[in-house]
Protein backbone atom coordinates (compact mmCIF):
# COMPACT_ATOMS: atom_id res chain seq x y z
CA UNK A 1 0.00 0.00 0.00
CA UNK A 2 1.28 1.15 -1.45
CA UNK A 3 -6.39 2.02 -0.46
CA UNK A 4 -10.76 6.81 6.58
CA UNK A 5 -14.67 9.08 10.40
CA UNK A 6 -14.29 12.60 8.50
CA UNK A 7 -13.60 10.66 5.57
CA UNK A 8 -17.26 9.57 4.74
CA UNK A 9 -18.23 13.43 3.93
CA UNK A 10 -15.54 13.01 1.52
CA UNK A 11 -16.45 10.30 -0.27
CA UNK A 12 -20.27 11.83 -0.43
CA UNK A 13 -18.66 14.64 -2.50
CA UNK A 14 -17.30 12.31 -5.14
CA UNK A 15 -20.64 9.93 -5.25
CA UNK A 16 -22.21 12.16 -8.24
CA UNK A 17 -21.25 9.67 -11.49
CA UNK A 18 -19.80 12.10 -14.86
CA UNK A 19 -22.18 11.81 -16.91
CA UNK A 20 -22.51 9.38 -20.15
CA UNK A 21 -20.28 10.17 -23.19
CA UNK A 22 -22.19 10.02 -26.31
CA UNK A 23 -21.04 9.20 -30.14
CA UNK A 24 -22.79 8.67 -33.35
CA UNK A 25 -22.43 5.23 -34.41
CA UNK A 26 -21.30 6.14 -38.48
CA UNK A 27 -22.75 2.57 -39.11
CA UNK A 28 -26.33 3.19 -38.51
CA UNK A 29 -26.05 6.95 -37.63
CA UNK A 30 -27.67 6.16 -34.42
CA UNK A 31 -25.95 8.03 -30.92
CA UNK A 32 -24.65 4.90 -28.67
CA UNK A 33 -23.37 5.38 -25.15
CA UNK A 34 -19.93 4.90 -25.07
CA UNK A 35 -18.39 2.83 -22.46
CA UNK A 36 -18.18 4.18 -18.99
CA UNK A 37 -16.40 3.89 -15.70
CA UNK A 38 -17.20 3.49 -12.53
CA UNK A 39 -17.14 4.19 -8.58
CA UNK A 40 -15.67 1.64 -5.85
CA UNK A 41 -14.92 2.10 -2.42
CA UNK A 42 -13.67 1.41 0.32
CA UNK A 43 -13.26 1.45 4.59
CA UNK A 44 -11.74 0.13 7.51
CA UNK A 45 -10.32 0.28 10.85
CA UNK A 46 -6.19 -0.64 12.17
CA UNK A 47 -5.23 -1.59 15.17
CA UNK A 48 -2.44 0.93 14.41
CA UNK A 49 -1.82 3.19 11.11
CA UNK A 50 1.16 1.63 9.44
CA UNK A 51 2.76 3.16 6.36
CA UNK A 52 6.09 1.75 5.49
CA UNK A 53 6.36 -0.41 8.43
CA UNK A 54 6.60 2.91 10.29
CA UNK A 55 3.10 4.06 12.58
CA UNK A 56 1.51 7.14 11.43
CA UNK A 57 -0.75 7.25 14.65
CA UNK A 58 1.67 6.63 17.66
CA UNK A 59 0.65 3.70 17.83
CA UNK A 60 -3.19 4.01 18.48
CA UNK A 61 -6.16 2.25 16.54
CA UNK A 62 -7.22 3.99 12.86
CA UNK A 63 -9.99 4.64 11.00
CA UNK A 64 -9.66 4.86 6.79
CA UNK A 65 -12.13 5.23 3.81
CA UNK A 66 -11.34 6.25 0.43
CA UNK A 67 -13.05 6.42 -3.35
CA UNK A 68 -12.23 5.36 -6.77
CA UNK A 69 -13.14 6.56 -9.94
CA UNK A 70 -11.62 4.54 -12.77
CA UNK A 71 -12.28 4.24 -16.43
CA UNK A 72 -14.05 1.73 -18.10
CA UNK A 73 -11.09 -0.70 -19.60
CA UNK A 74 -9.12 0.05 -15.66
CA UNK A 75 -6.27 2.01 -17.28
CA UNK A 76 -6.74 5.31 -15.48
CA UNK A 77 -8.18 6.24 -12.30
CA UNK A 78 -8.63 9.02 -9.91
CA UNK A 79 -10.04 9.66 -5.79
CA UNK A 80 -10.36 10.92 -2.36
CA UNK A 81 -9.11 8.98 0.56
CA UNK A 82 -8.92 10.25 4.40
CA UNK A 83 -7.45 7.96 7.46
CA UNK A 84 -6.69 9.11 11.01
CA UNK A 85 -3.18 10.01 11.88
CA UNK A 86 -1.54 11.47 14.65
CA UNK A 87 1.54 13.77 13.47
CA UNK A 88 2.03 17.88 14.01
CA UNK A 89 -0.51 17.99 15.60
CA UNK A 90 -3.12 16.77 13.00
CA UNK A 91 -5.40 13.83 13.96
CA UNK A 92 -6.71 13.12 10.20
CA UNK A 93 -4.69 13.70 6.80
CA UNK A 94 -6.70 13.67 3.32
CA UNK A 95 -5.70 12.57 0.11
CA UNK A 96 -6.30 13.06 -3.81
CA UNK A 97 -4.21 10.68 -6.27
CA UNK A 98 -4.91 10.17 -9.93
CA UNK A 99 -3.14 6.89 -11.69
CA UNK A 100 -2.47 4.67 -14.40
CA UNK A 101 -2.32 1.21 -15.20
CA UNK A 102 -0.81 -0.24 -18.12
CA UNK A 103 0.20 -3.77 -18.83
CA UNK A 104 3.58 -3.98 -20.40
CA UNK A 105 5.40 -7.83 -21.65
CA UNK A 106 3.06 -9.34 -19.42
CA UNK A 107 3.87 -7.15 -15.85
CA UNK A 108 1.29 -4.62 -14.66
CA UNK A 109 2.63 -1.09 -13.94
CA UNK A 110 0.98 1.25 -11.46
CA UNK A 111 1.92 4.55 -11.71
CA UNK A 112 0.10 7.42 -9.58
CA UNK A 113 0.54 10.61 -8.47
CA UNK A 114 -0.84 12.05 -4.88
CA UNK A 115 -0.92 15.07 -2.99
CA UNK A 116 -1.39 14.53 0.50
CA UNK A 117 -2.93 16.72 3.49
CA UNK A 118 -2.80 17.02 7.34
CA UNK A 119 -5.68 18.93 8.38
CA UNK A 120 -5.38 21.44 11.63
CA UNK A 121 -1.56 20.91 11.52
CA UNK A 122 0.57 22.82 13.80
CA UNK A 123 2.17 24.30 10.93
CA UNK A 124 2.87 27.55 9.23
CA UNK A 125 3.82 25.67 6.10
CA UNK A 126 4.55 22.49 4.61
CA UNK A 127 1.35 20.79 5.73
CA UNK A 128 0.77 18.97 2.50
CA UNK A 129 3.63 16.97 0.10
CA UNK A 130 3.24 15.52 -3.09
CA UNK A 131 4.26 11.40 -3.42
CA UNK A 132 4.99 9.36 -6.76
CA UNK A 133 5.07 5.79 -6.88
CA UNK A 134 5.86 3.18 -9.37
CA UNK A 135 4.90 -0.46 -8.70
CA UNK A 136 6.18 -3.37 -11.38
CA UNK A 137 3.66 -6.63 -11.15
CA UNK A 138 3.84 -10.17 -12.48
CA UNK A 139 1.87 -12.56 -11.60
CA UNK A 140 2.09 -16.39 -12.50
CA UNK A 141 -0.43 -18.65 -11.08
CA UNK A 142 -0.94 -18.32 -7.23
CA UNK A 143 1.81 -16.37 -6.83
CA UNK A 144 2.67 -12.89 -7.45
CA UNK A 145 5.79 -10.26 -6.98
CA UNK A 146 5.39 -6.52 -7.02
CA UNK A 147 8.42 -4.10 -6.71
CA UNK A 148 8.03 -0.37 -5.33
CA UNK A 149 9.60 2.55 -5.82
CA UNK A 150 8.20 5.74 -3.78
CA UNK A 151 9.67 9.38 -3.84
CA UNK A 152 8.81 12.64 -2.14
CA UNK A 153 10.68 15.70 -3.40
CA UNK A 154 9.67 17.34 -0.23
CA UNK A 155 7.94 15.99 2.69
CA UNK A 156 5.12 17.59 5.41
CA UNK A 157 7.13 19.66 7.97
CA UNK A 158 10.32 19.26 8.76
CA UNK A 159 10.48 16.36 6.64
CA UNK A 160 12.37 16.64 2.92
CA UNK A 161 12.76 14.98 0.78
CA UNK A 162 12.58 10.75 0.78
CA UNK A 163 12.51 7.72 -0.87
CA UNK A 164 10.87 4.49 -0.40
CA UNK A 165 12.14 0.51 -2.01
CA UNK A 166 10.22 -1.81 -1.53
CA UNK A 167 9.54 -5.73 -2.62
CA UNK A 168 6.83 -8.18 -1.94
CA UNK A 169 5.44 -11.52 -2.80
CA UNK A 170 2.03 -12.97 -1.76
CA UNK A 171 0.81 -16.53 -2.15
CA UNK A 172 -3.35 -17.18 -2.10
CA UNK A 173 -3.18 -20.98 -0.44
CA UNK A 174 -6.95 -20.24 -1.56
CA UNK A 175 -9.49 -18.37 -2.61
CA UNK A 176 -10.36 -16.80 0.38
CA UNK A 177 -6.67 -17.13 2.41
CA UNK A 178 -3.88 -15.10 1.15
CA UNK A 179 0.28 -14.79 2.54
CA UNK A 180 2.31 -12.12 1.86
CA UNK A 181 5.44 -10.29 2.89
CA UNK A 182 7.80 -7.50 1.72
CA UNK A 183 10.68 -5.55 3.14
CA UNK A 184 11.72 -2.27 2.22
CA UNK A 185 14.40 0.28 2.66
CA UNK A 186 14.12 3.91 3.42
CA UNK A 187 16.27 6.96 2.58
CA UNK A 188 15.51 10.01 3.89
CA UNK A 189 17.85 13.96 3.87
CA UNK A 190 15.99 14.40 7.12
CA UNK A 191 15.05 11.82 9.11
CA UNK A 192 15.66 8.21 9.66
CA UNK A 193 17.03 5.89 7.37
CA UNK A 194 15.88 2.41 7.90
CA UNK A 195 14.98 -1.24 6.72
CA UNK A 196 11.41 -2.29 7.49
CA UNK A 197 9.35 -5.08 7.00
CA UNK A 198 6.12 -7.13 7.26
CA UNK A 199 4.88 -10.61 6.81
CA UNK A 200 1.14 -12.12 7.38
CA UNK A 201 -2.03 -13.36 6.28
CA UNK A 202 -5.22 -12.08 4.58
CA UNK A 203 -8.50 -13.31 5.00
CA UNK A 204 -11.75 -13.06 2.84
CA UNK A 205 -14.31 -12.97 4.88
CA UNK A 206 -17.15 -12.19 2.45
CA UNK A 207 -17.52 -10.89 -0.65
CA UNK A 208 -17.21 -7.42 0.95
CA UNK A 209 -15.26 -7.91 3.82
CA UNK A 210 -11.77 -9.16 4.57
CA UNK A 211 -9.61 -8.98 7.71
CA UNK A 212 -5.82 -8.59 7.99
CA UNK A 213 -3.29 -9.92 10.39
CA UNK A 214 0.69 -8.32 10.06
CA UNK A 215 3.94 -8.36 12.00
CA UNK A 216 5.49 -5.37 11.21
CA UNK A 217 9.09 -3.85 12.17
CA UNK A 218 12.12 -1.81 11.21
CA UNK A 219 15.70 -1.64 12.06
CA UNK A 220 15.86 1.52 13.08
CA UNK A 221 16.45 1.14 17.14
CA UNK A 222 20.04 3.35 17.39
CA UNK A 223 19.77 7.09 19.30
CA UNK A 224 18.29 8.54 16.90
CA UNK A 225 15.12 7.42 17.51
CA UNK A 226 15.34 7.03 21.51
CA UNK A 227 12.72 8.35 22.99
CA UNK A 228 9.95 7.00 20.23
CA UNK A 229 8.31 3.52 19.49
CA UNK A 230 6.86 4.25 16.09
CA UNK A 231 9.36 2.02 14.59
CA UNK A 232 9.17 -0.63 16.77
CA UNK A 233 7.49 -3.85 15.98
CA UNK A 234 4.22 -4.38 16.02
CA UNK A 235 1.17 -6.79 15.67
CA UNK A 236 -0.98 -5.31 13.69
CA UNK A 237 -5.13 -5.91 12.57
CA UNK A 238 -6.94 -4.35 10.11
CA UNK A 239 -10.74 -5.12 9.11
CA UNK A 240 -11.35 -3.92 5.99
CA UNK A 241 -14.85 -3.68 3.27
CA UNK A 242 -14.90 -3.11 -0.20
CA UNK A 243 -17.77 -1.96 -2.45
Amino acid sequence: MTLRPLALALLASTSALPALAQEADPMTDQVVQAPRGSWSFGAGVDSDNRSKNVSKSGGDASVWALAEYSSADGAFYFGPAAETVKSNGSELEVSLVAGWRPQVMGFDLDLSAEHKWLVDADLTDDAGAWEFTADLIRSIGPVEGKLRLQHTPDGIGSTEAWTWYEARASWDQSPTLSWSAGVGQREQEVGVDYVGWDVGATWQLTDRLELDARWHDTDADGPAVVGTDIYDGKFVVGLATYF
